[in-house]
């Protein structure tokens, strides 16, 4: 009997009801979900090569016009679950095998105080032009963050913004802001191009999916440097390699005039770790806020080395900072708040030795 849709809306609503992230499903195996950062087996059967092809004919919209499922390598898309949630998923193969990772997004875009974080969060979101990078691993909730931030502004301002996402993922209401969506490969070819149209598009904020090359980048600048606010994520771990990754994408000689430009148009990097929540049966975000000012940008010129970027960043916390915060003292907060257990605090730590030497402080 083959794998139908209530079979996958019933699987979805069961992860659902766990809080559970994603679902692995891989041919001759029993379905996993990933709950807390950690892997956990379905009580099922294993699942045969055709239930996968039949939950990709289910989530892919354009599965009619595959004539041999055996020929498809790995796609990309999104779909909806009606009433449940948004899915995202990638289909791939493994030693010759078929498996789907469906990411589970949920229908309600979070607000920035549902999510407890940091108010300068919020600051950045009302910033009126500039570049702002969200950064992070896969899976550290990056896209979850710019929904709220893009979800603020919609609550607050009526701009135009224009999202460039592979693929979409929170879809946003009209509030007070018109937000055009557009998905690369349904509505574009790429990133590049889209970026490219929505420049004429009369926009007041873009949003990019992913900074993946040097051309995007540039767009990117430009963009921010013509009076729009630019958001983007990067697969970078913290403020120093986000900067590192960025100016590496030039060529040597094009270095200087990148380091100026970001200098300029930089507003702020977010870098996010994934912790586990002590009081809840879920997860928590810690996270590292550079927001630009005098010492970052004469990091940026070469006036200052970048190694004293984690010193300028850890002054910005606090009552007269500018809202920047390191991992660890974001982290301390967090176990000061009761909210991640100490062994977590300290396995997230940037610095295992120097945060457990302040915990005995304090």
């Amino acid at each position: 009997m083959s794998f139908s849709a209530k079979n996958l809306s019933d699987l979805v609503k069961v992860a659902s009801q766990h809080n559970a992230s994603d679902i692995h499903i891989r041919c001759g195996e029993v379905p996993c979900f990933r709950i807390r950062g950690d892997l956990v087996a379905v009580q099922s059967k294993p699942f045969a090569a055709q239930d996968v092809y039949d939950i990709l004919k289910i989530i892919y919209s354009a599965a009619d016009s595959i004539k041999n499922f055996d020929d498809i390598l790995e796609l990309d898309g999104g779909t909806d679950i009606p009433d449940v949630c948004r899915l995202r998923f990638n289909f791939f193969r493994f030693n010759g095998k078929p498996g789907i990772i469906i990411r589970i997004i949920k229908t309600k875009i979070p607000s920035i105080e549902e999510l407890a974080l940091p108010t300068a969060i919020s600051n950045i979101a009302n910033e009126q032009r500039g570049l702002v990078l969200v950064t992070g691993a896969t899976g550290s909730g990056k896209s979850t963050t710019l929904a709220a931030m893009i979800n603020h502004i919609n609550t607050h301002r009526p701009v135009h913004i224009v999202t460039l996402e592979d693929p979409i993922e929170y879809v946003h209401p009209q509030i007070k802001a018109r937000i055009t969506q557009r998905e690369i490969g349904r509505d574009t070819e790429s990133f590049e191009l889209a970026l490219r149209a929505a420049m004429r598009q009369d926009p007041d904020i873009i949003l990019i999916g992913e900074l993946r090359d040097k051309e995007t980048v540039s767009v990117a600048l430009k963009a921010a440097e013509t009076g729009h606010l630019v958001f983007a994520t990067i697969h970078t771990t913290d403020a120093i390699s986000t900067i590192g990754r960025l100016i590496s994408m030039f060529e040597p000689h094009e270095q200087q005039e990148i380091k100026n430009r970001l200098a300029v148009n930089l507003k702020a990097t977010i870098s996010q770790r994934m912790l586990k929540s002590m009081a809840t049966k879920s997860v928590m975000v810690a996270m590292e806020i550079m927001v630009n000012g005098l010492g970052v940008k004469e990091c940026l010129l070469g006036k200052e080395d970048m190694s004293k970027l984690g010193s300028i960043i850890s002054k910005g916390k606090g009552s007269g900072g500018n809202g920047s915060q390191t991992f660890d003292q974001h982290i301390m907060d967090l176990f000061r708040k009761k909210k991640i257990s100490k062994d977590e605090a300290i396995a997230a730590a940037t610095n295992e030795s120097d945060f457990i030497q302040k915990l005995e402080v304090t």
